[in-house]
């Protein structure tokens, strides 16, 4: 059974033959465009932490040095680099995924990023908040602390 659309959205301007939404676009498809995608947006969205140049290896030589490789293709590459949603509204979603992971390491860079795409640290106190009510008030406060170190407080 199909749900009906509601009028006047885009699903239902489809069902009945009016204009169609652009499908958004997908992020590069090659394993070095999306290499390339993906040190763009890092270059981007954390400033001065990557060098120039597409030829750069991150690799450590330690255990697990090709994880940082498949984060850029695979996440930054792949899906910051997709048109869907803005950078910003990225930032939200990936700030409460995070939260709710319990990811606080990732979170510290993600409030970096989040700052860069013009979250205010009024904003990121909000998503603490509202994270508290669905991910649980222990995530919420381990979230606080991380937002603290990354703030530099």
């Amino acid at each position: 059974m199909r749900a009906k659309a509601v009028k006047g959205s885009p699903a239902a301007e489809s069902e009945s033959g009016g204009a169609q939404p652009a499908a958004p676009s997908a992020a590069p498809g090659s394993e070095s465009d999306l290499r390339a995608a993906g040190l763009k947006a890092l270059r981007e969205l954390l400033p001065g932490v990557f060098p120039e140049g597409d030829d750069i290896d991150l690799r450590d030589g330690r255990f697990g040095e090709e994880l940082v490789e498949i984060g850029v293709t695979s996440v930054f590459g792949a899906l910051w680099a997709r048109d869907g949603l803005s950078r910003r509204d990225r930032s939200l979603v990936t700030l409460g995924i995070l939260i709710a992971l319990g990811a606080e390491s990732e979170l510290q860079t993600h409030v970096r990023i989040a700052l860069t795409n013009g979250l205010t640290e009024d904003e990121l106190g909000e998503v603490l908040y509202h994270a508290s009510g669905y991910a649980g008030f222990p995530r919420a406060v381990a979230a606080r602390t991380a937002a603290r170190e990354a703030l530099g407080q």
